[in-house]
């Protein structure tokens, strides 16, 4: 009986100590999970200074399109290859947290809309 006892006892004292080591590499996991994406989220923040862009949200092949002098949203959408059947309802552009709505009837009556580094252009 004190056989079974002593075994019944090292079962659970390894049981506790494999719980609290496998809860222990999970949370080192997670945390260099959250490490690593910061990281990556600062070398993103770096390559969008070193090489500034235009985020076009919607039905397009290209969502990222790099941002030169005289960029157009016309160009833009044109780099970005739009790709519906159906032509968009609206157009929301985005600069510095601040958005407008264009009809995208102004694309087809030649307005030049400049664009600037970070816009985001959202297709609808």
């Amino acid at each position: 009986m004190k056989f079974v006892l002593s075994i019944l006892i090292l079962a659970c004292v390894t049981t506790s100590c494999s719980t609290k080591s496998k809860t222990r590499l999970e949370q080192q996991n997670a945390f260099l999970a959250g490490q690593n994406a910061a990281l990556r989220q600062q070398q993103t923040a770096q390559l969008a200074a070193q090489f500034p862009v235009v985020t076009i949200i919607g039905a397009v092949q290209n969502s990222s399109v790099p941002w030169v002098s005289g960029l157009t949203l016309a160009q833009a959408i044109a780099t970005a290859n739009y790709l519906d059947s159906k032509e968009p309802e609206e157009i929301i552009l985005t600069r510095q947290g601040e958005s407008a709505t264009l009809p995208p009837k102004v694309l087809l009556d030649g307005t030049s809309i400049p664009l600037e580094p970070g816009d985001v252009v959202e297709i609808r």
